[in-house]
């Protein structure tokens, strides 16, 4: 007879099923609310993913808007002037601080307040008032000495800033004389104040995004009032390659839609166009003195030959413009391709994207017949110059100079080579053993790269030596990595005394023993740093003898000059000078710093420096190379001293020009620091056609240290 279950445990098990049913329901909403919230998420992920595609895209419409748009909007930027460079006379007014409020005299009253109050009888009154009258006596007399001392400090404190005022003062005022005559001097044609003139006006210019480049050289021909110069024009990358960003869903990842390659070849040379315009442009809108009649604008690039893979320069526009033609012109109506080529018959490439040159107008070294001369002397022309000799016969010539050195040398094919040219091998015992040898036929500083490569071909060769040769020289950097190395390195006028010994012929250059067979000597290259002050002429460098010279033996001559460079702030500084042909050092050797007091020929050198002067350099202007045309000053902050500073505090700097003798012959002033700079171009000597040398401020900053620096005056440091 069976029995049904109640009561208690029936009871029991009736809350646990509704229990279990509680439990599953409470499961599946918190699965709904879950997948509500995935799908919330995934919405949200999708939205942020898209924006950010469509953002993208924005940028990159906005990117190719700005390069269509170039030209117009360069015409809206206000023209240069020299009177945006004229500096106010208002200064600082004297500002004492605490100083100028009197120290305050104690009262008398305030004493006697004290000694009145409960005291009994005469006599203790009057003691009282005794204390008192000695107490204020000595108060007063601390109150009086400590104004005395106040007003000292405070007429100490005013002729600090009088003479701070007067110096102020008087470099403003000689800034703006400078400036007046930039004018007059531009006014009668002088060559050297017109480049300086508009190249500061291209540099200081506010037509162009600070990512196009701003490299020129430039010449002025005073008889055809024509402005020569070459401008380089922003690379192919300046395009962007896509042009669409498009989010998939499906895959959670971006999709970059390529820009079609001949839309984007289209937009680069419109843009090199609207470059090439823009310039002409900028330079008859800053021509308020009237010495322009036509200009010829050379527009290159600075990339790898992809041929050769050496650097090179490639001519990828050229326009000669006329005033007369060019001021018909409506560049905000017009399509730069065709008024570039049209319009004013200039030269674009058709194919600018590969690198498709095109020939040239005239150029800034031929301005003022100033052609170099490649004719040797009868008794030179069995002197081969090894610069103009063809490669394969120059490797020859190296081989033969090893066999005539008692080895055995032989040259390696053009091609799979392995990085050596030559390949010699010494007979002599321990010495001796196989020999790598790399030629390199530079005219420049051979980089240290190369001697890098040279360690890693011997490695790689087994070899027991590696030779560098070169008709150029080798910088610190180089000797520095060689050092303690199996690796020789030979410069030029090494090559030449070696062939020389062994019955073998080679020289460097023209016969004649000028630079000729350097690179051509342009007018003026790079230019001054973006601070448009550097317009302005500066003041007569070289004196002649200074009498009573007393210099030793160290001095670079009697006729020397010194630079005192001398700045407010505790920031420690290093600084060097560097030689230069245009905007570039002649050689790593012509860089004089802590670690290379002296260029080859002693014509400037580090020297001690004497109060207030902070660092100091001799140099003898008549004994500087004859190719050599300007000596720029530069200064970095020592990373040793303090690694964390830059030149936030560098100011109130001046150069002190003195004679061989320590007189002062004037000073100059140079441009302030600016934070995150760590290097700065003070300023550089620029010798003039009649030999004379003049000052012209720099003010270019550098945040990657004097490293930059370096490199843009074709120093490679290692």
């Amino acid at each position: 007879m069976s029995r049904r279950s109640g009561g208690l445990i029936g009871t029991w098990a009736e809350a646990q099923r509704r229990q279990q049913q509680t439990q599953l329901i409470q499961q599946r909403e918190a699965e709904r609310r879950q997948r509500a919230h995935e799908r919330e998420a995934n919405r949200s992920h999708r939205q942020y993913r898209e924006a950010e595609a469509q953002r993208r895209t924005a940028q990159l419409d906005a990117e190719v808007a700005a390069l269509k748009g170039l030209l117009v909007a360069g015409c809206r930027a206000p023209a240069f002037r020299t009177a945006s460079l004229i500096r106010s006379e208002q200064l600082e007014p004297f500002n004492p601080g605490t100083l100028a409020q009197p120290v305050p005299l104690p009262r008398i009253e305030d004493f006697q307040h004290r000694s009145s109050g409960w005291t009994l009888g005469s006599n203790h009154r009057a003691q009282a008032e005794r204390e008192a009258h000695a107490r204020y006596t000595q108060a007063w007399q601390a109150a009086n000495a400590a104004e005395a001392q106040r007003q000292q400090q405070l007429a100490a404190y005013r002729q600090q800033y009088d003479r701070w005022a007067a110096e102020q003062l008087a470099g403003v005022r000689a800034h703006n004389s400078g400036l007046t005559e930039l004018a007059a001097a531009l006014r009668s044609g002088d060559a050297g104040a017109a480049v300086e003139y508009f190249s500061a006006a291209l540099y200081a210019s506010t037509a162009w995004p600070e990512a196009l480049p701003r490299q020129v050289a430039a010449a002025y021909d005073p008889a055809a009032r024509q402005l020569v110069l070459d401008w380089e024009l922003p690379g192919y990358a300046v395009v962007p390659e896509a042009r669409a960003v498009q989010y998939l869903p499906s895959t959670d990842q971006d999709k970059v839609k390529p820009r079609p390659v001949t839309e984007r070849r289209a937009l680069y040379r419109d843009l090199l166009a609207q470059c090439m315009l823009l310039v002409v442009r900028e330079l008859y809108a800053a021509d308020e003195f009237g010495v322009l009649d036509s200009v010829v604008v050379n527009g290159f690039v600075d990339c790898h030959d992809p041929a050769t893979g050496q650097e090179a320069r490639f001519v990828l526009a050229t326009v000669p413009a006329a005033r007369s033609a060019f001021a018909g012109l409506r560049l905000e109506q017009v399509s730069a391709v065709d008024c570039l080529v049209s319009g004013l018959g200039g030269q674009l490439s058709a194919r600018p994207d590969q690198l498709t040159a095109v020939r040239p107008g005239r150029r800034p070294d031929e301005v003022g017949g100033g052609v170099v001369s490649h004719g040797g002397h009868a008794d030179g022309e069995d002197e081969p110059d090894l610069f103009a000799m063809d490669p394969i016969d120059f490797e020859n010539l190296v081989a033969e100079l090893f066999r005539a050195m008692g080895m055995e040398a032989v040259t390696t094919q053009r091609s799979g080579d392995g990085g050596v040219d030559v390949e010699a091998l010494d007979p002599a015992p321990i010495r001796g053993g196989r020999i790598v040898v790399q030629v390199k036929r530079y005219r420049n500083t051979v980089p240290p790269t190369a001697v890098r490569d040279l360690y890693g071909t011997v490695q790689d060769k087994g070899a027991n030596k590696g030779v560098l040769v070169t008709t150029a020289s080798f910088g610190p950097g180089s000797y520095t990595f060689a050092n303690g190395k199996p690796l020789e390195l030979v410069p030029g006028t090494a090559l030449v005394d070696l062939l020389h010994q062994h019955g073998l012929r080679g020289r460097l250059g023209p016969a004649d023993g000028s630079a000729a067979g350097a690179p051509g000597r342009r007018a003026a290259a790079g230019a001054p740093g973006r601070r448009a002050a550097a317009g302005a002429p500066g003041r007569r460098a070289a004196a002649g003898p200074a009498p009573g010279n007393t210099a030793g033996t160290d001095s670079a001559g009697p006729d020397h000059n010194v630079l005192g460079m001398s700045w407010a702030g505790q920031v420690a500084l290093d600084v060097c000078a560097l030689v230069c042909q245009g905007g570039r050092v002649l050689s790593e050797d012509h860089f004089v710093f802590y670690n290379n007091p002296r260029t080859p020929d002693g014509s400037v050198r580090a020297r001690a420096h004497a109060a207030p002067d902070k660092a100091a350099l001799e140099v003898s202007f008549d004994a500087l190379p004859q190719r050599a045309d300007r000596l720029v000053l530069v200064a970095a902050v020592d990373p040793e001293a303090d690694p964390h500073a830059d030149l936030a505090g560098f100011t109130d700097a001046r150069v002190r020009l003195l004679s061989a003798d320590g007189t002062e012959l004037g000073r100059l002033d140079v441009s302030d620091g600016r934070p995150g700079e760590t290097a700065l171009v003070l300023g550089s000597f620029r010798r003039r056609a009649n030999g004379d040398w003049d000052f012209v401020a720099g003010g270019k900053g550098y945040r990657g240290g004097l490293a930059d620096l370096l490199g843009d005056h074709g120093v490679e440091v290692a």
